[in-house]
């Protein structure tokens, strides 16, 4: 071998086991995950926020237990809020929350839009 020739790197082959042989991925099977459709309402209002200048950056965690879109005003700061799924509450107060950063759940519930929307700032016309 010369000094020109490359260096060819082979991945190296390992028999698989059998926790590895089940049809569906582990990952998928033992985590929470956001479904397309609840990331666009999420990203939707992010995008608004961002647009307003109220948030710059955001964070998605999946976990075993929860799921967890985390949106920060800057990236060195701890997160704002924090919009979690965690499909183990699903029968009772409901799967959806929006946390704030110090740890007071704002708002609990079954539908991800109604959850969402104590984030939105509502203009209320006032009479004098």
């Amino acid at each position: 071998m010369s000094d020109q020739d490359p260096i060819a790197f082979r991945p190296r082959i390992v028999a698989p086991s059998p926790a590895t042989q089940s049809p569906s991925s582990p990952i998928q099977a033992h985590s929470a995950r956001f479904s397309r459709q609840e990331l666009n309402h999420i990203l939707d209002l992010y995008g608004r926020k961002v647009a307003s200048g109220e948030w710059r950056d955001y964070a998605i965690d999946f976990g075993r237990e929860k799921a967890v879109f985390s949106v920060y005003r800057r990236s060195s700061e701890c997160p704002l809020y924090t919009i979690e799924k965690t499909p183990k509450l699903s029968r009772k107060q409901g799967p959806y929350s929006v946390v704030a950063a110090t740890g007071l759940i704002l708002k609990r519930g079954h539908d991800l839009l109604r959850v969402l929307d104590v984030l939105e700032k509502h203009v209320r016309l006032l009479r004098s």
